[in-house]
């Protein structure tokens, strides 16, 4: 199953920012994480797991999925499925909050 990704305004600023500052490299892992997750929400690459200390403004259950790991700083895509069941709302796309 093939899931539509849809992004909140946060996590379009997000990429925006990244484009803005020429991290384009970063942007390459992004767009290579979406894709997994896009196509299989549970890639074993993508290492995705509930986020209990993260909420959004649906109040969905939320998830955490790798674009990086073992990273000084790695980035992490934050998301939770819908409006719809063949649907993930990514509503942020930054460093993992406890790894600076």
């Amino acid at each position: 199953m093939s899931y539509e990704i849809y992004y909140t305004d946060e996590a379009e600023a997000n990429l925006l920012e990244l484009k803005r500052q020429g991290r384009i490299g970063k942007l390459k892992k992004i767009n290579s994480a979406i894709k997994k997750l896009r196509e299989n929400p549970k890639h074993p690459g993508l290492h995705t797991h509930k986020n209990n200390s993260i909420k959004n403004q649906s109040n969905q259950e939320t998830f955490q999925s790798y674009v990086e790991n073992k990273t000084p700083g790695a980035f992490r895509v934050f998301w939770y499925y819908g409006p719809d069941k063949s649907e993930i709302t990514i509503f942020a796309i930054t460093r993992h909050p406890w790894i600076r």
